[in-house]
């Protein structure tokens, strides 16, 4: 007849002393407390892999951290992974990696490394605000998540507050990074599929609204209201200079003096601080470089043409020009970025080909051909057409 192992109990292991070689104590079934010369007492599970069938160990930890009743448990669950021809010990190496990858692949850690890449194709500005929303809204909550273990319902609930607030807009930006953030995951193999793909579909879509502009029969209006307006005059500049360049608030916030060739009468935005990332020229008029050289005694001395009143060495706030308008009396009517549509219309209307006008306004172009075509044809062109523009901001002053 075999021999049956004689079951460990809890008075025996207590007894079993170091002795001048490590020895072993049976449990049957494969479990064995191994006593070393040290005194330590480790439990040890001795088994045949599936497949090679060659004897091997798997620790189950020491005693009596690991108490005879748990040591035990720990051999049944390890029997019923052989069963499945599971190996116990791969099987503890995956979950330990997978414990390892949980810790290291949280939400705000995954979103992390998708910021490092996504910085590089947007603007400074828009990183920090795209950044900033992260923080300001999912990571107090979700940042110290496993990415794994993030669900529609959780993110949903996170967002719930701001749908409270009808800021619609601001969650519809939220749901597209958030999406960004898990594609990002899925395509560099931290987690197999996207949870939180139809996400927006849960909240109401935000209504479209256009920059506030004003009727072109107005522009008379708006230069007179400039002209009188109890501003800064550094303001009233910054709002002059956007609508000579038609360029963006903050673009035109951020200016500096070494983008400006006054030899050439060109204004060169660099392609960090362009919203398509591309570089863009602007064409000055002699209005242009009379309202620059207004500025000079001001600021010719700083990197920045229109300097921030209290640190003069960083530029005005790009909301500047907006609260400027309002208290003109344009609030709800018109912001800073509508005096781009304002002057798009009147060229428009004018007839000056919409190619140009898109060129003006750093519009994207689709298609390539096309694109490099513009880039190459249309400067001066574009110079007939915004010194046209220039003269018609003076006649309507």
């Amino acid at each position: 007849m075999p021999k049956v192992a004689t079951r460990l109990n809890d008075t025996q292991i207590k007894r079993a002393k170091a002795s001048d070689k490590n020895y072993e104590l049976s449990d049957g079934e494969g479990l064995i407390l191994r006593v070393l010369t040290s005194g330590t007492k480790s439990w040890i599970f001795r088994y045949s892999p599936p497949y090679t069938k060659k004897r091997t160990n798997i620790s189950f930890g020491t005693y009596p951290l690991i108490t005879l009743k748990e040591a035990r448990q720990l051999r049944e669950e390890a029997r019923t992974l052989l069963a499945k021809n599971i190996d116990p010990k791969e099987h503890k190496k995956q979950a330990e990696a997978f414990e390892i990858s949980e810790a290291q692949n949280t939400f705000r850690l995954v979103a992390q490394k998708w910021f490092e890449i996504k910085k590089t194709t947007v603007t400074e500005g828009y990183a920090e605000d795209l950044w900033s929303s992260l923080e300001n809204h999912l990571f107090p909550r979700l940042g110290d998540r496993a990415i794994r273990d993030l669900t529609a319902p959780l993110v949903i609930e996170v967002m719930q507050p701001l749908a409270a607030r009808g800021v619609y807009e601001q969650i519809r930006r939220l749901c597209q990074r958030v999406n960004e953030i898990m594609t990002y995951a899925v395509n560099t193999g931290i987690i197999h599929a996207n949870p939180l793909a139809g996400i927006k579909s849960a909240f109401q879509s935000p209504k479209r609204n256009h920059m506030n502009t004003i009727e072109p029969e107005r522009l008379p209006e708006l230069l007179e209201r400039l002209n009188r307006a109890s501003i800064k005059y550094t303001t009233r500049c910054l709002i002059e200079w956007q609508l000579h360049t038609l360029c963006r608030p903050s673009e035109a916030a951020c200016a500096k003096w070494s983008e400006i060739d006054f030899e050439n009468a060109i204004w060169t935005i660099p392609a960090e601080r362009m919203k398509a990332r591309k570089e863009h020229k602007i064409p000055l008029t002699k209005q242009s470089l009379h309202l620059l050289e207004l500025m000079k005694p001001i600021s010719a001395h700083l990197e920045y043409i229109f300097p921030a009143d209290r640190n003069p060495r960083t530029h005005t706030n790009p909301q500047t020009a907006n609260a400027a308008l309002k208290r003109m009396g344009f609030q709800n009517i018109l912001v800073a970025h509508g005096l781009r549509a304002l002057g798009s219309t009147i060229l428009n209307e004018k007839g000056f080909d919409p190619d140009l006008i898109e060129s003006a306004l750093a519009h994207t172009d689709k298609n390539e051909v096309r694109r490099a075509y513009n880039r190459a044809q249309y400067l001066a062109r574009r110079r007939e057409m915004m010194e046209w523009w220039s003269e018609q901001l003076m006649k309507a002053k």
